[in-house]
């Protein structure tokens, strides 16, 4: 349940470590980077292709045409990056299966996507809506809930951490508790480890991407200021105009 230190050095009086969360997430990083340069080599445009840039092309379609559906057409320029964001959650809740600690049960690991995804939220919502109208929408549908809307900027990035963090710490203690037990050593982990690990981990990908592309399409959507009343037409007006009619029609 702890999270070692696995390296460190000090500067002077500060000490500077890395925890084994840290490190998990670089070695996921750079096998995932090596995976991508690998499977992207020799790729070609025209002529016959191989097997392996056919599935990767199948992948990459599906994979857009789902997180597209999630946003809308301002910003699924974004898509992309919420895939290269589901793929690393996901690969690091499932590092279990390969005997590693998730760097998820980490708060710290958590707490940086959920601040990169909201960095990222609020980037799009201010070139969106430009500073002084983004101001603006936090005083919708009215003045008085500014001091909420402002809150729910904190919050949304708590809760994606929060949500995230919960469900693998709770997966990997079961895990752990599991193994303790003599009696349940014998194939019973594994079988639960193919629902903690691969599909509860894929699941919490998929919610937290979700929220996500929820964030970024509320970041863009358009808010109606204040209808201008129209001037209403005097008594007087109302008649020329009704004597006007008859003549032009005339």
């Amino acid at each position: 349940m702890n999270i070692e230190e696995i390296f460190g050095f000090d500067i002077g009086s500060v000490h500077i470590g890395f925890d084994e969360s840290t490190v998990v997430s670089w070695i996921i990083m750079l096998v995932l980077t090596v995976f991508a340069i690998m499977l992207t080599r020799n790729l070609k445009v025209e002529g016959n292709i191989s097997k392996r840039q056919m599935l990767l092309e199948m992948a990459y379609e599906k994979g857009t045409a789902f997180f597209k559906s999630m946003l809308g057409p301002k910003v699924e320029k974004y898509t992309e990056w919420l895939m290269s964001l589901a793929i690393f959650i996901g690969v690091s809740n499932m590092i279990g299966l390969f005997g590693m600690k998730p760097p998820t049960k980490s708060m710290q690991v958590t707490a940086a996507m959920a601040l990169t995804s909201i960095v990222l939220v609020e980037y799009v919502a201010f070139k969106n809506y430009g500073v002084k109208k983004r101001l603006k929408k936090f005083t919708k549908p009215v003045a008085i809930v500014a001091p909420i809307n402002v809150l729910e900027v904190f919050t949304k990035p708590l809760s994606l951490c929060m949500r995230l963090f919960g469900n693998i710490i709770a997966a990997f203690t079961i895990m752990e508790l599991v193994k303790a037990v003599p009696l349940l050593k014998i194939g019973v982990p594994a079988v639960l480890s193919l629902y903690f690990d691969l599909f509860d981990g894929l699941l919490q990908a998929y919610i937290f991407c979700f929220l996500t592309a929820i964030y970024l399409e509320e970041s863009v959507e358009d808010f109606d200021d204040k209808p201008k009343k129209k001037k209403r037409k005097s008594k007087k007006n109302k008649e020329i105009e009704q004597t006007q009619a008859p003549a032009e029609a005339a």
